[in-house]
């Protein structure tokens, strides 16, 4: 009652930056994974806010999926999901030992990569909930020579619920022998944990792209991350790439033009000149910088769409600042207040993610997870 109060009299606020995630596009998303893998569980990963969708947002729109559980990273995601999704919860990284007596273990599920976690849960919290992580060929993390684990391991293990054996593969977008091994490793290790008594009822090595390139019975979930935001991660070349060209991107950033200013031919625009008028041009500005989630690369090189009622898009003018940018108008109509498309929804638009990401190059993963999690995001 009392939130309901403070909503009532708070001052209403219009962010001039805003993130826009479209609600029917992260379900179509799941659900079109979910029918590439008709007899598996989705997983929807959920890490680094959402992979900068915002992880509230996310967890939000998901109770309207048929998702049994949301990935996480750490605790600090964790209490975030708890509040907001209605089902599971699985931690997918190492934390501090004291830090998993702070999460709630009815819900939670932890992925656990070393002997010493092992032994810590199995001492203090018995009957909590954990899946193994390999070590199948990344060589990131995950237990190694897993044989010799199981040997040491078996009697704390039987004081815990092994429900899953997970790995990440380390090239699933592009064709690669590693892929096979990779697999392969897996398989055995699951054989080895069989063998060893314990029957994990989920069985996870599929990120993404996995989901489309991987078919063993066995393997009975895959975690979607990318892929569930609407990216492609395959090349034009890979086998996969059309099939993942179904995914719809959900992720619309918008900005405001903040001020506006008149160049004559010679005059400069943003730091150390690096920006020369050769003409008579008019100067925008919008409150969006590096600190944002606006990559410096950007610089004098991305186009943004000034949305007024004769849309254009407008290129960086000179450096990316701190918290603004100046837009090069040219001879175009431009106020203050006209809405400034920075992410287009659109994959083939100039200001698309991935467009984005081959001028900074880099990937699309970079440029979502980069904006700050304190722009106001809204559902849509």
């Amino acid at each position: 009652m009392i939130d309901f109060f403070r909503k009532l009299i708070k001052p209403k606020y219009w962010p001039l930056n805003e993130i826009q995630i479209i609600k029917r596009n992260i379900l179509e998303n799941f659900a079109y994974l979910q029918s590439i893998q008709k007899d598996a569980t989705i997983f929807p990963v959920l890490k680094s806010n959402a992979y900068g969708h915002g992880l509230k947002e996310l967890c939000q729109i998901l109770n309207e999926s048929s998702a049994k559980a949301v990935i996480v990273d750490s605790f600090p995601e964790a209490q975030i999901a708890y509040k907001n999704f209605r089902k599971k919860v699985i931690i997918l990284n190492e934390m501090p030992l004291q830090a998993y007596g702070y999460c709630r273990l009815d819900r939670s599920e932890f992925c656990v990569y070393n002997l010493a976690t092992i032994k810590h849960l199995a001492d203090k919290y018995p009957g909590a909930f954990i899946h193994l992580f390999v070590n199948t060929g990344m060589n990131r993390e995950g237990i190694g020579n897993f044989k010799e684990f199981m040997g040491q391991a078996k009697k704390h293990l039987n004081k815990l619920n092994v429900v899953g054996l997970c790995s990440h593969l380390a090239s699933a977008e592009i064709s690669s022998d590693l892929n096979d091994k990779q697999l392969n490793n897996f398989l055995n290790y699951l054989e080895i944990l069989n063998n060893s008594g314990f029957h994990p009822k989920i069985v996870h090595l599929g990120n993404s792209a996995g989901i489309f390139t991987i078919n063993n019975p066995k393997i009975n979930a895959y975690r979607a991350g990318i892929a569930l935001y609407g990216y492609n991660m395959f090349s034009p070349e890979h086998p996969a790439y059309k099939a993942a060209s179904g995914l719809k991107p959900a992720l619309r950033l918008l900005s405001t033009v903040s001020a506006t200013q008149d160049l004559k031919p010679g005059d400069s625009a943003s730091y150390n000149e690096s920006y020369i008028a050769t003409k008579a041009t008019k100067i925008a500005t919008i409150p969006f910088g590096y600190y944002e989630g606006l990559d410096r690369r950007l610089s004098s090189l991305g186009e943004f769409k000034i949305m007024n009622n004769k849309p254009f898009f407008a290129k960086i003018a000179g450096r990316v600042c701190m918290n603004l940018t100046c837009l090069d108008c040219q001879d175009n109509d431009v106020a203050i207040g006209d809405r400034v498309e920075l992410i287009s929804l659109d994959n083939s638009a100039p200001n698309s993610v991935n467009n984005l990401a081959k001028l900074e190059n880099t990937i699309s993963y970079e440029i979502l997870t980069d904006l700050q999690s304190n722009i106001h995001r809204e559902i849509i």
